[in-house]
C-alpha cells in the first residue's frame, strides 16, 4: 500500500511540475495597434503606418497577417463614407504601412484585423485619424 501511495505522490508531483512549467498563452487582448502618425493630409496619396505591439513585452510584432482593413468617417457620423486603402511594403519589423485616399478633411476610423503568428484569436484594432487640408 505504501508503494502505491508513494508512486501516486511522485506522479502528482511530476504532474504539478509540468503544469507550472507550461508557457502562458497570449490572447488577442495582449496586442495593441499603435498609429505612427494620426494627422494626415487629405488626398489620394496619404501614407499611414500602424505598429502592432505585444503589450506584455512592449516589442513590435513582425510577420502578422493583415487580412481585414476598413477606412470610414464613423467618428464624424458618416460611417457609410468609406475610402480605399492599399498595403505598402515596410522595412521596419512590426510596422505595417498603407496608402490611403483621404478624400475629405475630418476624422476617419481605421479598422484592422490581423492574425498573429502562434495565436488562435484574431487581434483587432481601431485608430482614429485626422485628415487635414
Amino acid at each position: 500500500m505504501n508503494s502505491i501511495l508513494s508512486t501516486a505522490r511522485i506522479a502528482l508531483a511530476t504532474l504539478l511540475l509540468y503544469a507550472t512549467a507550461l508557457p502562458a498563452f497570449a490572447g488577442a487582448a495582449d496586442y495593441e495597434f499603435q498609429s505612427v502618425k494620426t494627422e494626415l493630409p487629405t488626398g489620394p496619396e496619404s501614407e499611414f503606418a500602424v505598429k502592432i505591439v505585444d503589450k506584455r513585452t512592449g516589442k513590435p510584432v513582425p510577420d502578422a497577417v493583415i487580412f481585414s482593413t476598413r477606412l470610414d468617417m464613423a467618428p464624424d457620423g458618416m460611417e457609410m463614407m468609406r475610402s480605399t486603402l492599399d498595403p505598402l511594403p515596410s522595412a521596419e519589423p512590426g510596422v505595417y504601412r498603407f496608402k490611403l485616399n483621404l478624400n475629405m478633411a475630418g476624422d476617419w476610423r481605421f479598422l484592422i484585423a490581423a492574425k498573429i503568428q502562434g495565436e488562435e484569436e484574431t487581434a483587432k484594432g481601431e485608430i482614429i485619424l485626422k485628415a487635414t487640408e
